[in-house]
C-alpha cells in the first residue's frame, strides 16, 4: 500500500512526455539514440539533451539539429550523470511534461518502448489499486542477451501485477536506462541527487520512490538496447587505476545510502562485500586505500534532493 496520498497521473493516451538524455563524449552513439527516440510510436513532445561539457564535437552536432520539441542544455561544466539527470528532469517538469522518460546516450529504445511503458504503468496501477511511481524497460545488450548492468531488483511478490493481467513485474529499484516517471513524483519527492555525480543516483532515486509510494514496474515488452562496451555489472574485483574514479564515487554513494537509510548493519555488510571483492581480485594497495577512504567518507556524506524551481546551492 502506498505510504503517501495517491499521485495524480495523466492517462497514457495523449500523455505529453519529455525524453531526457544525458550525454558526455558519445558522439558516435548519440545520433542513434535520438533517432530511436524520434521513431517512437508514442512520440515525445520534447527531447531534452543535456550536454555535460563534451569535447568530441557533440556541441556542434547538437547545435546543427533543428526539429520540433528539441531542447539542448549545454552545461558550463561536467556535473556527472547524476547532475545531468537532475537538470534534464527539472527542464522536463518546467516545460509541462506529464512524464519524463530518462536514458543514457547509448540507449536505443525500440519503437514501441515508450508506448508500452505508458500503457503498462497505467494497467499495473489499475490492477494494483495504486499509482505506480515509475516504469522501466527490459534492457538488452547489443547481442540480444540480458544487459548485466541494468537488471532491476524485483520485489518478493514480483509476479503480482502479471497474474492480474499486466505484462509487468514489480521492482524496487532500477537504472536510468529507459525509466518513465510521472511529473507529480518530481514535485513531491524532488530530483536525483546531483552530489552523487555518477553511479547509484538512479538506484537511490527509484528506491526513494518505492519507499514513498510502493514498488515500480518493469514493462516486460518495452525493450531497449544498451550499447555499452562490455556486458558486465559492477565488480569490485576489477577496480584499478583506470576506473577507480567511478568506483570510489559509486562506493561512497551506495555506502552513504545504506548507512543513512538502511542502518549500520547494511553499511557494514556493504563494507565487507567491497573488501572481500578487492581481496579476491588482488586489487593494488593504492587503489584499495582510495576505496576505503570512499567508504569512510560515506559517514558524513548525505546529500538531500533539490526540487524543481529551487536554486542550485
Amino acid at each position: 500500500m502506498s505510504k503517501r496520498s495517491p499521485l495524480v497521473v495523466a492517462p497514457a493516451k495523449g500523455a505529453r512526455v519529455a525524453a531526457v538524455v544525458v550525454t558526455f563524449n558519445r558522439l558516435a552513439k548519440l545520433p542513434k539514440t535520438l533517432e530511436a527516440i524520434r521513431a517512437q510510436e508514442h512520440a515525445p513532445e520534447w527531447i531534452v539533451v543535456v550536454n555535460n561539457q563534451s569535447t568530441d564535437g557533440t556541441r556542434e552536432y547538437l547545435d546543427a539539429l533543428d526539429f520540433p520539441g528539441l531542447i539542448v542544455m549545454h552545461l558550463p561544466k561536467n556535473i556527472g550523470g547524476a547532475g545531468g539527470f537532475e537538470m534534464g528532469m527539472e527542464r522536463g517538469y518546467e516545460v509541462g511534461a506529464d512524464f519524463v522518460w530518462v536514458m543514457d546516450d547509448d540507449c536505443y529504445p525500440e519503437p514501441a518502448a515508450l508506448r508500452l511503458l505508458l500503457e503498462q504503468r497505467e494497467v499495473s496501477s489499475r490492477v494494483l489499486g495504486r499509482e505506480v511511481p515509475f516504469a522501466c524497460s527490459l534492457v538488452k545488450y547489443i547481442d540480444g542477451s540480458l544487459c548485466e548492468m541494468n537488471n532491476p531488483i524485483t520485489t518478493w511478490d514480483w509476479p503480482r501485477a502479471h497474474l492480474m493481467g499486466a505484462a509487468s513485474m514489480l521492482v524496487v529499484e532500477c537504472t536510468f536506462v529507459s525509466v518513465l516517471v510521472p511529473r507529480g513524483v518530481l514535485a513531491e519527492l524532488g530530483l536525483p541527487l546531483r552530489d552523487y555525480f555518477i553511479w547509484f543516483d538512479d538506484k537511490e532515486y527509484t528506491k526513494r520512490l518505492t519507499a514513498a509510494y510502493g514498488p515500480g514496474i518493469i514493462a516486460m515488452e518495452s525493450l531497449v538496447t544498451h550499447d555499452m562496451g562490455v556486458n558486465a555489472g559492477v565488480n569490485y574485483r576489477q577496480v584499478d587505476e583506470s576506473n577507480i574514479w567511478k568506483f570510489e564515487k559509486g562506493t561512497r554513494n551506495q555506502a552513504s545510502y545504506r548507512l543513512h537509510y538502511e542502518g549500520r548493519w547494511s553499511y557494514l555488510n556493504y563494507v565487507r562485500r567491497v573488501r572481500l571483492g578487492m581481496k579476491q581480485g588482488n586489487v593494488t594497495k593504492p587503489v584499495r586505500k582510495r576505496m576505503y577512504k570512499a567508504l569512510l567518507e560515506a559517514r558524513r556524506f548525505n546529500p538531500q534532493p533539490r526540487f524543481p524551481g529551487q536554486p542550485v546551492s
